[in-house]
């Protein structure tokens, strides 16, 4: 399916007011037409009335006096210009309307579709490429609509002109037509360059608004290492290498605008020679002749816009083909058919068999096989890249496996809806995430309906409630971009607290406890164990004196499970859990000797 006819499914539901629209765009055409009859009236009987010494003239078979005639025809073209416009204002305003609910339309399906993708999707790009298409790269659908119809509107107006111009002069109204071929060979001349040129546009722009947003971002580590100029220079570059593709689409497209003008120009003086070649044959009147002339502009000015209007679709498609290129992305961690909806886990989690890689020459996890009863708590140690995160993220299918299957109560989870999965899940990240909103809507993000009572208790479970209640407007206060007023202790903590208050029967907790001081920690373990109690969890830590005491210990390495069993019994065997928790408890010493 093309571009054009893919963009007009965001219009079918708004066909009401879309005909509206036009039926007042062509009767705005139609009162258009009558502009030209005012000032040929008084070029061709009042004025030669007046020097005839005439009293009176007929103007379209009344008599009017010569003095009085002026006024009313010049009256008469003010009114042709105010209900012409007017009416075309309307058709205009309906077209807008229309166009922003479609834009509306495409940005949120966008959005809503980025959402949806992987996050093995989102790894592979760029979020301000994303995000540039979303804001952006989108405005193409509403260029299409608004363009569209003023295609429609140019062709009834093309349409109707010549037909006047037919009825005074048969044969300049056929020579209008001799620039038909030399305009399309110019649109085909320059169509491709200019879609090349807008694609590039639109591809270095994502480029700057990315570096720009990654700059920003991390404006803090830039000044600590003194590379402003670093990286005010290389935004430089990229900002000169977008303003170069703006130059040439502009050059091109001036190039382009020149060679229509010149043939409008040409074809124009060709039909006024002829139409003056008419007069002194007396085959045609002089006020004919002044009405030809303008009929002529009305001619073509639409016909040169829609030459520029070819340049601006060529530029709006390279926008929907990025649109388009997210939405035709087959989600890769689908739902299966009516994948049924999960009502309460007991919390039974299986990795049966289970293979994994990013890629197919990156295998991270190799035949990984686990059985983890409702309500038991395992910790997942190992060393840096051994798979411990991407062995968690299979859990609420941030990603399906490459190879086996992961279970949850015997179910196998891509048989099961992702929404009803992840609602039975409490998830705390090694880097917690926060919105730009207030305390108290960050930590009931997961479960927005909570009361001001449940927020403050889950707070306190997390040890947070404390600094949270000094903070000047307490709960309602804002956290920043990212969370950035908050220290990373702080932000953790919250992050907890949110896990605390979703209370889902599994709970995955990611290096929960990396930003928090010996202290604090341990009173959040102490607490973290009640809400362990019942529930199945999975943790993640590389503090392996953290989890020593804690439940069942799985140590991955080299793509699967090394060893398996509680702290005290792996630190017996000597093995790979012995060396970890020996480096661990090495460093730990090290930290604390003053």
């Amino acid at each position: 399916m093309s571009i054009y006819r893919r963009t007009l499914v965001y219009y079918r539901p708004y066909l009401v007011p879309t005909v509206g629209a036009t039926l007042l765009g062509m009767a705005s055409i139609a009162v258009g037409l009558l502009k030209p009859w005012p000032l040929s009236a008084v070029v061709g009987e009042v004025l030669p009335g007046f020097l005839a010494g005439k009293t009176s003239v007929q103007l379209w078979g009344h008599e009017v006096a010569v003095e009085v005639a002026p006024i009313l025809l010049c009256g008469l073209l003010v009114g042709v210009h105010l209900v012409a416009g007017w009416l075309q204002l309307l058709s205009s305003m309906l077209y807008i309307k229309v166009g922003i609910h479609a834009l509306l339309r495409l940005r949120t399906e966008l959005y809503a579709y980025l959402h949806s993708l992987p996050l093995q999707f989102h790894d592979a790009r760029r979020s301000a490429d994303s995000s540039f298409r979303v804001a952006y790269d989108s405005m193409a659908v509403q260029t299409f609509y608004a363009k569209g119809s003023f295609i429609f509107g140019s062709l009834v107006s093309i349409a109707s002109t010549f037909y006047v111009i037919w009825r005074l002069d048969w044969q300049i109204a056929l020579l209008s037509l001799l620039i038909l071929p030399l305009l399309i060979l110019t649109i085909r001349l320059y169509s491709n360059r200019i879609r090349n040129e807008s694609n590039a546009i639109q591809e270095r722009e994502s480029a700057l608004l990315t570096h720009a947003q990654e700059g920003l971002s991390s404006v803090k580590m830039i000044q600590a290492f003194g590379r402003e100029d670093h990286e005010v220079s290389q935004f430089t570059g990229r900002a000169r290498e977008s303003q170069e593709a703006y130059l040439r689409q502009m050059y091109t497209s001036m190039k382009s605008s020149l060679a229509v003008s010149t043939i409008m120009a040409a074809s124009t003086a060709a039909m006024l020679y002829f139409g003056a070649r008419h007069v002194m044959d007396a085959t045609l009147t002089l006020a004919a002749l002044f009405a030809i002339s303008q009929y002529l502009v009305m001619l073509y000015q639409p016909v040169e816009a829609l030459t520029n209007l070819g340049w601006a679709l060529e530029g709006a498609t390279a926008g929907a083909k990025r649109c388009f290129e997210i939405l035709d992305r087959p989600d890769e961690v689908p739902d299966a058919p009516n994948a049924p909806a999960i009502d309460t886990a007991r919390g039974a989690v299986s990795f049966e068999d289970v293979s994994f890689g990013y890629s197919a020459d990156r295998p991270i996890l190799r035949g990984v096989s686990l059985q983890i009863a409702p309500g038991e708590t395992v910790a997942f140690v190992g060393g840096t890249g051994a798979g411990k995160s991407t062995l968690l993220s299979l859990v609420p299918r941030f990603y399906d496996p490459t190879g086996g299957r992961v279970l949850l109560d015997g179910h196998d989870l891509r048989s099961v809806s992702k929404r009803s999965l992840r609602n039975q899940i409490s998830i705390v990240l090694q880097d917690t995430l926060l919105f730009s909103t207030t305390i108290r809507e960050n930590i009931a993000y997961g479960r927005p309906g909570a009361t001001e009572e449940e927020i403050i208790e889950a707070a306190k479970k997390a040890q947070a409630h404390e600094f949270i209640s000094a903070l000047p407007e307490g709960y309602a206060s804002q956290v920043g971009e990212r969370g950035n007023h908050l220290s990373v202790g702080q932000r953790q903590r919250i992050g907890i607290a949110r896990a605390f208050l979703k209370d889902a029967p599994l709970l995955l907790l990611d290096e929960p406890t990396s930003a928090l001081d010996p202290k604090t920690e341990a009173a959040i373990m102490t607490t973290m164990e009640e809400l362990m109690r019942g529930r199945t969890t999975l943790i993640i830590t590389h503090r392996i004196p953290t989890v020593h005491q804690l439940g069942h210990i799985v140590v991955l390495g080299q793509g699967g499970v090394l060893e398996t069993g509680s702290g005290p019994e792996l630190l017996a065997r000597g093995g790979a859990y012995a060396q970890l928790y020996h480096a661990a408890h090495v460093g730990l010493t090290q930290t604390t000797t003053p």
